[in-house]
């Protein structure tokens, strides 16, 4: 992480959509913080698609799963409603400080629209379905995945490139409960 905050700090201020803060949260149990791309985006999608499949799992070994995004929450819950993830835990931001306090970077134009990028896009996007939305955020945000227990990253996924794709079970053994 590349925070100048201190981590207890940094996670006592974000807040979950029903009011908790990450560092009391992740004392009760591990929490899956996925920092996602903007709302429209193939791989953002492909993400929701993904952890709704495996939720069921992650959430059995003990972890508990939050997003970040940067949208409103009320624009975040209806994508979580469309990829069966109704309740999810979400916080928003939409200024990305909390992306930068994770040291999750803009994107480069590789990262974000090279070769490998598009390749993976058009399967994610045209043959599985994910298709392309409205930009709602920042187009150029990398995303990334941290396991946190007891207010410390344990475990932690940072993209290369914007289509990687975690494996979100083998991230949560960490700490599997």
């Amino acid at each position: 992480m590349y925070t100048t905050i201190p981590i207890e700090e940094l996670l006592r201020e974000m807040t979950t959509n029903t009011g908790e803060d990450l560092y009391k949260f992740s004392y009760r149990q591990p929490v899956m913080l996925v920092f996602l791309r903007h709302f429209g985006c193939i791989f953002c999608r492909e993400a929701l698609a993904d952890i709704s499949k495996r939720r069921a799992s992650i959430e059995e070994q003990g972890t508990q799963i939050v997003f970040v995004h940067m949208s409103e929450n009320a624009i975040a819950e209806r994508y979580f409603q469309r990829y069966d993830l109704d309740g999810a835990l979400h916080i928003s931001d939409p200024e990305c400080r909390y992306y930068a306090a994770f040291g999750l970077t803009k994107g480069t134009f590789t990262q974000l629209f090279g070769l490998q990028v598009w390749m993976r896009g058009f399967t994610a996007g045209v043959i599985n379905g994910h298709g392309v939305g409205s930009q709602l955020g920042d187009g150029f945000q990398m995303p990334g995945v941290f396991i946190i227990r007891e207010g410390e990253v344990r475990e932690e996924f940072i993209h290369k490139l914007a289509s990687d794709r975690p494996d979100y079970e083998e991230l949560v053994k960490c700490c599997a409960i």
